[in-house]
């Protein structure tokens, strides 16, 4: 019988799903709280949570800090349209964009846009600055379009699975 590679990903169980629905309920709950909860011994779950981790299952575990608590309560979309739609112009923009520090996601999209940004900033002036300064400055982009959150209603829910 052939061995396992231990790279490769085995099929998550029942165990492993409640496992991962706690840690993104509660990425602080200890081994033993978790193993509580997914009803498994401590032993079990920390080997199983040990795996889930190295076979790319959680990439990490953070904070989850409040924005308007560190000033940055303005929730901006910026929709990006690049001049062309090459892989080099689509490389250079990537490249660039990891180096602003404001943006939290970056997504390549189908459709009228290329990109959409997600920003947090601390007011509209911020932004405005920022826009200016930073973002039409970016390799490639030929418009954006700016689009202000109103009110958060969803904001980074966990996965279903």
């Amino acid at each position: 019988m052939k061995s396992k590679d231990y790279s490769e990903n085995v099929a998550l169980d029942r165990i492993d799903r409640r496992i991962l629905h706690w840690l993104q309920k509660d990425g602080r709950l200890t081994n033993a709280d978790l193993a509580k909860k997914v009803h498994v011994s401590p032993a079990t779950c920390h080997r199983r949570t040990q795996r889930l981790f190295e076979e790319g299952y959680v990439r990490a575990v953070r904070a989850e800090v409040t924005p308007h608590k560190v000033e940055r309560g303005a929730l901006v979309v910026v929709g990006v349209v690049l001049d062309r739609s090459t892989p080099e112009s689509f490389g250079a923009f990537e490249t660039a964009i990891t180096e602003l520090p404001f943006v939290l996601d970056c997504h390549l999209v189908a459709g009228d846009f290329d990109y959409f940004l997600k920003i947090r900033v601390r007011d509209i002036a911020d932004f405005n600055r920022l826009h200016g300064e930073k973002l039409i400055a970016l390799p490639g982009v030929r418009q954006t379009r700016t689009f202000f959150v109103m009110k958060e209603v969803i904001d980074n829910a966990p996965l279903d699975f």
